[in-house]
């Protein structure tokens, strides 16, 4: 077994022990409502990425639109979205931050500011395995985006992991800590550095 394998099988376990032995599957109202209802919320994750390297660091959300990933050295790398835009900015590149937009990405089903799992053709995949409940979501009118796996433990209902699967085939999954909800989180924290020096990739 690899390391990504053995990572990914632990992490599973782990959220597993955590939930009830046996817990219902999550209604889509009920996710909606959960995403919905968290307008900030911090916490650490762990980055997977399709290669099979793994990062940490500590996330940002602050919805609708927004969210941050401060990546833990030697990555250091930063990514924001704004509420319209999804910068990457990597410290080792000269050619300043790169661009795309929000709403060609599949984050933005959860950052959305009305998160409506029941619309027709959203929601692809919704399943249980007994501990967790995970569905398949993407954007009804542009499926060529990619789409999101999003995984949820219930009493209480909380987000423990996404897989992004985007439009080049690959696939990025974070696993995130327990999110602290409700604090106060400065806009400034979402502004992308030097993005003024360029715009974003259709």
């Amino acid at each position: 077994m690899t390391r990504i394998h053995t990572f990914i099988a632990t992490t599973i376990t782990a959220v597993a022990l955590a939930a009830p032995a046996s817990a219902e599957k999550l209604s889509l109202n009920a996710i909606s409502n959960y995403l919905n209802g968290m307008k900030t919320a911090t916490g650490e994750f762990t980055q997977i990425n399709d290669d099979g390297t793994i990062s940490t660091g500590q996330i940002f959300i602050k919805r609708p639109g927004r969210v941050r990933f401060e990546y833990n050295p030697p990555n250091k790398t930063l990514v924001v979205a704004d509420g319209d835009t999804v910068g990457i900015i990597d410290p080792k590149s000269n050619t300043g931050p790169e661009a795309y937009p929000l709403h060609r990405t599949p984050l933005k089903i959860i950052l959305a500011r009305n998160v409506n799992l029941a619309r027709e053709k959203m929601v692809t995949g919704h399943s249980s395995d007994g501990a967790t409940t995970t569905i398949r979501a993407q954007d009804p009118e542009h499926p060529e985006y990619g789409n999101i796996d999003l995984v949820f433990t219930a009493n209480p209902v909380e987000l423990r992991q996404w897989v992004i699967n985007d439009d080049s085939g690959n696939h990025t999954t974070v696993i995130l800590g327990d999110l602290s909800k409700g604090m106060r989180i400065a806009d400034i924290k979402f502004e992308i550095p030097g993005k003024g020096a360029g715009s974003a990739r259709d």
